[in-house]
């Protein structure tokens, strides 16, 4: 089995430069930004109309630019560093992993996720889940900690969005063109893409599959619009999130036991199985069916299978956990059971619902029963976890329940601006200049201190500014393609004041998450953004599920109040949110307002991603926010319970304390106050709520104990004994 990259299409590359090519099709360039730099400076102009996607820039660049830049020294200097950068990074055994666990043989976890969200070419993700996802592994890659992953290739990715002039979702599909992303076909020996079928599934289904690779990390993506699949079943993997619940069992069938299967026939085998939701749980599945075939009875199998599973759990809604009808069940899953060797009554009860009696077969409920190891994703999280949870143990109290928790962390070279980070070159870097390798080091930021003020507070007003004109170049792009909606021109941020407080909120459109709190009291809110001498504006930002009506009724009235001329333009929504828009809000934005109802929120990693750029939160106490607040890094309030009293708390805040310390200027221009929290919230977001602890964690309290469990013999348990210590967790913050 291979990949290899269609050379032939890039001919018109010279050869000097075209080490490029390879550069293209491995999403490291993605997360340094010198190499992203690298092509922009070859055609700025088709790097922006590519979406920053390097294989569509390259194929639709002319030779002519290619062939100047090959002949510039500045370029070609430029391009030996990065590339010597690259082929030092690929370097096996110079990993962190690697010096901290030096083991005789590799201990791979394949990790399993729905969704992964790497960067806007490839949109194969709908929202936090998947960002996560794409975090890790990059952080993977970064330690090097030995991982292979597996999810869908989503043709049509998650939605785009279309907002109606009368505020209302409109989804619209857009097909990628996979011959022009950053993603290759995985070949059998006689050069055609690998085709497997999913075992033990009648009618038969069959997926291609796909691999993009993460710097160090694989990932292969399961693809079922193929001939030789019904039509019924091609359709499977189109997009995220199906709202049809065959379509979506289906789906998870073929992500797990087909997923398992693929890395089988790669021969990309591991020690251990981390699943990420429960919606590839039936890997585990596969997993015991494998080893009843090999001759072991259930019993071994399934304490085999568990001991080398690790499950992590992202929602305490309960209505977000996927169940299955039994009806529905047996339909795919009849002729399985006996594979196993099980009642249909005995597999049943494998995913029995504790929450529900008879509500069918529960993926979260079978993934907690099937795997040893299990974690939510914050200190909050986690505690709902084990109340939420507690019926599969009914024999321990609560706090006995073995669900332990990590919190969620971000890739912070993925989300920390550029021009933040040439700050750190300048000023961390000659005290800490390995700081990107080790930027979850907390003494590293200290030197934040010694930023001037001027100069922070001057790169965040760039920042600002560029969001401001990201925000009206799509609306131009947009009113030069439909000519329709001059109605939409202030709603969609046509007039926002670069000199305002801006006050950012952008995530998907639930009813917990209470994206409309602030148009609580409608009144005050227009007092407080016309203010004269203190005005403040809002910019909104996300999608509802295609299935989630009342979420699309909230972004309606949210929209419906930025068309509102009593608003002056200063309530604005940013349509078809995706990672790409992501990264100018969290960047650019002066506050990051989260408001849902506690306990809902697992966690909320956006406001990680802002809060290490210098933007500081507002967040009721829920989620990451619980640990993350310090009285000094932004701002936290206790729900009440009452959307009105909560709404009243807010109002209050931004009129008594964030407005006034905003316009706290001085004689410079430059609120000190301000950036000295700014400086706070970097230097106590950003070392302890960064992807780079969250996979020490990972490594430090499960990886090498789950590959233990994968160990045959009991000399070779011992000899690992001595070289994967589970060792003292790092700090939780």
């Amino acid at each position: 089995m291979k990949t290899e990259i269609p050379y032939d299409r890039f001919a018109h590359v010279p050869e000097r430069i075209f080490g490029l090519v390879d550069l293209a099709y491995n999403l490291w360039w993605s997360w340094h930004s010198s190499a992203s730099v690298l092509f922009k400076m070859l055609n700025r102009a088709e790097w922006k109309m590519s979406r920053h996607n390097p294989v569509r820039m390259l194929l639709d660049t002319p030779p002519s630019f290619l062939e100047r830049a090959a002949a510039t020294p500045e370029f070609l200097r430029r391009y030996d560093i990065i590339m010597n950068r690259f082929q030092e990074y690929m370097v096996p055994g110079t990993s962190w992993f690697t010096q901290h666990y030096p083991v005789r043989e590799p201990l791979t976890i394949a990790y399993f996720s729905s969704e992964f969200g790497l960067h806007q070419s490839l949109p194969f993700y709908a929202g936090g889940l998947g960002i996560l996802a794409g975090d890790h592994i990059k952080a993977s890659s970064d330690l090097g900690v030995p991982t292979v992953s597996a999810g869908f290739m989503y043709a049509e990715g998650y939605l785009h969005q279309h907002i109606e002039a009368d505020g209302w979702q409109r989804n619209v599909a857009e097909i990628l063109d996979r011959d022009a992303a950053p993603v290759l076909r995985v070949l059998d020996d006689d050069g055609k893409q690998v085709v497997v079928r999913v075992p033990q599934v009648d009618p038969p289904i069959y997926v291609a599959v796909w691999k993009v690779q993460v710097g160090r990390v694989p990932l292969y993506l399961l693809d079922t619009h193929i001939d030789e699949n019904l039509p019924e079943n091609r359709s499977i993997s189109h997009r995220l999130y199906l709202t049809e619940i065959e379509y979506r069992l289906r789906q998870e069938l073929v992500l797990g036991i087909g997923g398992r299967k693929v890395l089988h026939m790669l021969g990309a085998e591991y020690s251990a199985m981390h699943l990420n939701e429960g919606h590839s749980a039936f890997a585990l599945l596969e997993r015991l069916r494998e080893r009843i075939e090999e001759g072991m009875s259930f019993e071994e199998a399934r304490e085999q299978v568990r001991n080398t599973s690790l499950f992590t759990t992202h929602t305490p809604v309960a209505a977000a956990h996927d169940v299955f009808p039994e009806d529905l069940m047996a339909k795919y899953f009849h002729g399985y059971s006996e594979s196993l060797g099980l009642s249909w009554n005995d597999f049943m009860a494998l995913g029995k619902d504790p929450l529900s009696s008879g509500a069918g077969f529960n993926m979260t409920a079978f993934a907690l029963r099937m795997s040893r190891f299990h974690n939510a994703v914050s200190r909050r999280h986690g505690q709902v976890a084990r109340e939420m949870w507690q019926p599969l143990w009914p024999d321990l109290p609560v706090d006995e329940v073995p669900i332990d928790y990590i919190t969620n962390g971000v890739h912070l070279l993925t989300w920390l601006n550029h021009r933040i980070e040439s700050i750190f070159d300048r000023y961390v870097d000659p005290v800490y200049p390995d700081w990107r390798e080790n930027y979850d080091n907390p003494i590293i930021w200290e030197v934040v201190d010694e930023i001037p003020d001027e100069d922070l507070w001057r790169e965040h007003q760039w920042l600002k500014m560029k969001l401001f004109a990201r925000i009206r170049e799509r609306k131009r792009l947009k009113w030069a393609g439909h000519r329709d909606e001059p109605e939409n021109l202030a709603a969609e941020g046509l007039m926002l004041d670069t000199a305002a407080l801006t006050i950012g909120f952008a995530r998907r459109f639930a009813e917990y998450k209470r994206a409309d709190l602030i148009f609580d009291d409608p009144d005050r809110l227009e007092r407080i953004v016309n203010n004269r001498w203190r005005p403040v504006q809002f910019i909104f930002a996300g999608k509802a599920h295609p299935a989630d009506e009342q979420g699309k009724r909230i972004l309606q009235k949210i929209y419906q109040y930025s068309q509102d001329p009593r608003f002056g333009g200063r309530i604005a929504f940013v349509e078809d949110y995706d990672e790409q828009v992501a990264r100018y809000l969290v960047q650019g934005v002066d506050v990051w307002l989260n408001t849902p109802i506690p306990p809902m929120e697992a966690c909320g990693t956006s406001g990680m991603k802002a809060g290490m750029n210098g933007v500081l939160n507002l967040s009721v106490l829920d989620g990451w926010w619980v640990e993350g607040y310090n009285g000094w890094n932004g701002w936290a309030f206790e729900s009440r319970g009452n959307n009105h009293e909560d709404a009243a708390t807010i109002y209050d805040l931004i009129e008594n304390e964030i407005a006034p310390l905003y316009y706290s200027r001085m004689m410079d221009d430059v609120p000190h106050r301000w950036v000295q929290m700014m400086k706070e919230s970097m230097k106590s977001i950003a070392p302890h709520y960064c992807a780079l602890r969250m996979l020490k964690e990972y490594v430090t309290n499960y990886y090498p104990t789950v590959c233990r469990f994968a160990v045959g013999s009991r000399e070779q348990m011992a000899g690992l004994e001595g070289v994967c210590p589970p060792g003292p967790a790092p700090e939780k913050k």
